[in-house]
């Protein structure tokens, strides 16, 4: 869908410049607040599952619904990304009998559970591609593989040199995609997914896997190489993809980040605003479909607040590092890539989690940096006023220094260190470095 199409869907109002323009019309009353389950090194704390699940309270208190959990099947690397055996639910974060009590004490507790979905590649036992459980041959691996021996059809997506391409075009790895899902649907009890490495293959395949199962919540990682020169052509491509899946499996909101964590880094609040006093990342376009996000395993630390930031913005198959390219490969994606000013991250919240989209916090933040308590206070904040994934936007001000608008009619915020207030009738809800909420 270009620009022009979202006519149809996003009602404008007021001016035709962001000072004072409202954003769009509601679509969708969804009031998810998630939070990623894991970081990029939780398989060391053994198990895993365990210490989610005891979680799970906590986490439903502080106003999370939703929770998405790391690959759960047998894999390579501890942190779940290299699948080997699909079929077996034993992982570097636990057995599958930690992983079903995690699941029934979230449940439990009110909160929907999503499982990171891998089937853009898969690794072997013991070689390049002798795959077990399910056993498939090589007409499974993409021709184009760094292989070299695979015998299916060309890659429909961008290729992943650390592991092989799987040809989604055969039907039978359709037909075991489709039954795993479900299976794990039934078996496990997770309600959703999050696909890894979306662009990996033709989205065509995973829209077909998301209707055969029938997720509560699916969310796709679309990664792509991000610009501040332009940010409308990256956060169109996302679009491009929403549209390709009928707008049916959510993606991660990264041109937000983007411009978002550029914005408080050097006080260039303006960049919140595009040319239609709209937010300029997706949310400001497709809101309902776009969850927002601070740092995720990939950009951001593992915990604590000292590793170096990093102002780096590469695409997934640019962050392979220390991946052999024969059967004893082994190595590990890059963490804190792309990280968000440490700084100003409570600041970052405070935008995404008054604003529409549907906000994921990260595991760290929460638990490790002592953030707990401001998120939660936020989150309270974004139930109170019935802040949604679509609600309105009022842009009053985003210049250098400040960022300041209306929210839903019921909350008010401002980001930057220039003073500003919302007026009479306003009480203040929250502070912190760097931002300030009201409600009404």
């Amino acid at each position: 869908m270009n620009k022009s199409l979202f006519a149809v869907f996003l009602v404008l109002t007021g001016l035709p410049s962001w000072q004072g323009s409202s954003v769009y019309a509601s679509q969708s009353a969804d009031s998810t607040v998630m939070i990623q389950g894991f970081h990029w090194t939780s398989w060391k704390t053994a198990p895993w599952w365990g210490e989610v699940g005891k979680r799970a309270g906590e986490l439903s208190r502080a106003g999370i619904d939703l929770i998405w959990l790391p690959p759960s099947s047998d894999s390579l690397s501890p942190e779940g990304y290299m699948p080997r055996r699909l079929e077996l639910l034993e992982s570097g974060y636990g057995t599958a009998a930690q992983l079903n009590a995690a699941v029934k004490a979230l449940h439990a507790a009110g909160i929907r559970v999503i499982a990171d979905i891998v089937v853009n590649h898969r690794v072997g036992v013991n070689g390049w591609a002798d795959f077990s459980a399910p056993v498939w041959g090589a007409d499974s691996v993409c021709s184009d593989d760094e292989w070299g021996k695979g015998t299916g059809a060309p890659d429909t997506g961008k290729g992943f040199n650390a592991a092989r391409d799987i040809d989604h075009t055969k039907p039978y790895v359709q037909d075991f995609v489709k039954s795993w899902l479900n299976g794990l649907r039934g078996n496990v009890g997770y309600d959703g997914w999050r696909y890894d490495y979306a662009r990996g293959f033709s989205s065509a395949y995973l829209l077909a896997y998301n209707r055969a199962s029938a997720p509560s919540f699916a969310v796709a990682e679309i990664w792509d190489d991000f610009s501040l020169d332009n940010t409308d052509a990256h956060r169109q491509a996302s679009v491009d993809w929403l549209d390709s899946v009928n707008g049916e499996i959510k993606v991660f909101d990264f041109t937000t980040k983007g411009i978002l964590q550029q914005a408080v880094r050097a006080g260039e609040y303006w960049r919140l605003a595009d040319a239609n006093g709209r937010p300029s990342g997706l949310m400001g376009w497709w809101p309902a479909n776009a969850v927002t996000f601070i740092d995720n395993h990939d950009t951001g630390p593992s915990s604590g607040r000292g590793l170096k930031e990093s102002g780096r913005a590469l695409s997934p198959e640019k962050l392979i590092e220390g991946y052999a390219s024969g059967p004893s490969h082994g190595g590990k994606l890059k963490e804190n890539a792309w990280s968000f000013p440490s700084g100003q991250v409570i600041a970052g919240y405070a935008y995404i989690l008054t604003h529409p989209g549907i906000p994921c916090v990260y595991w760290p933040h929460f638990f490790d940096w002592g953030l707990k308590e401001p998120i939660s206070a936020l989150i309270k904040i974004r139930r109170e006023a019935g802040i949604t994934a679509s609600s309105p936007v009022t842009i009053v001000r985003a210049e250098q220094g400040l960022y300041a608008a209306f929210i839903g009619g019921k909350a008010a915020m401002k980001l930057g260190d220039k003073v500003w207030t919302p007026g009479p009738g306003w009480k203040p809800a929250a502070e912190g470095p760097g931002y300030a909420v009201w409600t009404k």
